[in-house]
């Protein structure tokens, strides 16, 4: 059976915009209907410091700079993540998990875009059309435009070595909320929409969560049919 860590933003790693228990909650569910062991942790920097025996990292945490840069555990949070990636954990970035870790270059390295403050932002949250172009990738295949309630993260500095699956336009210019990105061995999967659990109400967001857990944990897609 596959181990699944989900880290919630705690403590540091907690912000006022986000109820990080909901949405960990929501995804806890739903990789145990899958049949997946699950554990949830809002302990992030002494979680990230020793992941044996986890077969895929989630990350639903926030900016711990608005706390201030110091902390006794980052050294070593910080070697543990870069030594999950080069032996080739599978990992899974929500949302504003984007803005996290600014101080840890491996961050945004391994998955493949990263907030920037003072140039990325959204437009007021609400209704929003996402474009899914089929690209014949087992997380999107077949599945069609779908509408939801939630933010639509704009101007991200991005990677060109990720593959975009899901975008929203902005003024005239597509920008990218799901992609997947392999940084050596490591399989990544970044999903910048869930910003509360409304986001989880739509069945097409349901869909692409469950055959991107499928994808990260054995390169294919679980809950495929649409």
């Amino acid at each position: 059976m596959h181990n699944v860590l989900i880290l919630r933003g705690e403590g540091r790693y907690a912000d006022p915009w986000h109820d990080f228990a909901a949405t960990s909650g929501r995804v806890a569910d739903l990789a145990r209907e899958e049949g997946l062991e699950v554990r949830v942790s809002g302990a992030v920097e002494e979680e990230l410091a020793s992941l044996d025996n986890v077969d895929l990292l989630v990350l639903m945490v926030g900016n711990p700079t608005r706390h201030g840069l110091e902390s006794s555990t980052f050294a070593a949070a910080q070697e543990g993540f870069e030594a999950y990636a080069r032996d080739g954990g599978s990992i899974w970035s929500h949302h504003v998990s984007a803005t996290s870790f600014p101080h840890m270059p491996a961050w945004e390295r391994v998955i493949g875009g990263r907030w920037v403050g003072g140039v990325s932002m959204h437009p007021e949250i609400g209704e929003a059309l996402i474009e899914v172009p089929d690209a014949g990738h087992p997380i999107t295949r077949g599945l069609g435009d779908f509408t939801v309630w939630d933010e639509r993260y704009t101007h991200l500095r991005v990677s060109d070595a990720i593959h975009p699956l899901a975008f929203h336009e902005h003024e005239g210019v597509r920008h990218p909320v799901l992609w997947t990105h392999r940084s050596g061995p490591a399989r990544v999967v970044y999903d910048a929409l869930g910003h509360d659990v409304r986001s989880f109400d739509s069945p097409k967001r349901q869909l692409i969560l469950r055959r991107s857990l499928g994808w990260l944990l054995d390169g294919d897609a679980i809950g495929f049919a649409p």
